[in-house]
């Protein structure tokens, strides 16, 4: 099948290129985001593939169906940018990548903790201008400390697992974990606000829907444990930005970190250094030495490039050949995790 791939980088271009030696698709590169103003670039082809900050509006969909696409393969899991309730009624067929590492953005939150903790960007910025003082580095240890997880799908399970293994205090916000199966993990199930309460360390693990948009509101974090840190690798829209600045200014929260944002379509996986940051919310928290921002790389491993390409491609090929889809199969009523 005949793909055109946008929002691409040279580490999709590299991953997809070594999968598809196995397939034989022909892929065709774009830069630009799948937006109303770029879906031009998609005449023609059967299969769309887009990244998580593309806009599938019903304005983008209509046009890809006009110009002959019939599927939509999201080499991502989360699907919140895309609107499947008008996929569904152009007949277009969506598909994701419902597990590739959970892994690599468990990993990922905890390097955020270490690295919050123990000051480590703030002393690899002293070190290389040959300040080798250690004042205002003090952490504390992770050992016994009370890490919440709200979450525990695949990726929130696989952060217990290495909070397990620092001898932290696992509390669980989340519904569908039965008792049995949270004592089997070493988790002490718990509502969301006994966690903000509680946690030292609150981290989000939860898809964003209606439900969970700011789900770290002014009010929640106002609840939260004094100097508590808060960590965010789900999707940016779980925390109220503006809320979250006003709480670090007031110095109640004591560390954020955050591999993505609510506003950052259109700013991350861009190089912005010639240029003027026009957010003013990101522009402030980047200024403030207790808040880590990266950009929307938990997911960025080897082993997780190669398990997106490989089941984006078989999931194209299942559809040209007609075969059921399974689980990659997105539709509207679904509520899935990322």
């Amino acid at each position: 099948m005949r793909i055109a791939f946008f929002d691409t980088h040279r580490f999709d271009r590299t991953a997809f290129e070594e999968a598809n030696a196995g397939f034989g698709h022909a892929l065709t590169w774009f830069e630009p985001r799948l937006t109303p103003q770029t879906v031009g670039l998609a005449a023609g082809f059967p299969g769309v593939c887009s990244f998580v900050n593309d806009r599938l509006d019903a304005a983008c969909l209509q046009a890809l169906a006009q110009g002959g696409t019939r599927l939509v393969a999201l080499r991502s899991a989360g699907f919140n940018h895309v609107d499947l309730v008008e996929a569904e009624r152009l007949g277009l067929t969506v598909v994701r990548v419902p597990e590739y590492s959970p892994q690599a953005v468990a990993e990922h939150t905890a390097a955020l903790v270490l690295a919050l903790n123990r000051k480590v960007h703030r002393a690899y910025a002293r070190v290389r201008e040959w300040n080798f003082s250690l004042d205002g580095l003090v952490g504390f240890d992770l050992y016994g400390k009370t890490v919440a997880l709200v979450g525990l799908g695949r990726i929130g399970r696989a952060t217990a697992r290495i909070f397990h293994g620092f001898g932290c205090k696992l509390l669980a916000v989340d519904p569908r974990l039965s008792g049995s199966d949270a004592r089997a993990q070493g988790l002490e199930p718990v509502t969301l606000e006994d966690a903000l309460a509680r946690a030292d360390v609150l981290s989000l693990h939860v898809p964003l829907t209606p439900g969970t948009r700011h789900l770290i509101d002014a009010a929640a974090l106002a609840r939260m444990k004094p100097g508590a840190m808060l960590i965010n690798t789900g999707r940016g829209a779980l925390i109220d930005s503006h809320a979250l600045l006003e709480a670090l200014k007031s110095g109640h929260l004591g560390a954020a970190g955050l591999d993505v944002y609510e506003e950052e379509e259109g700013i991350f996986f861009q190089d912005l250094s010639g240029q003027v940051l026009q957010d003013d919310v990101l522009a402030r928290l980047l200024t403030f030495p207790n808040v880590l921002i990266t950009a929307h790389q938990a997911f960025l491993t080897r082993e997780a490039l190669h398990a997106i390409a490989r089941t984006t491609l078989e999931s194209v090929t299942r559809f040209e050949r007609g075969e059921p889809l399974g689980a990659t199969e997105v539709r509207a009523e679904q509520v899935l995790p990322r």
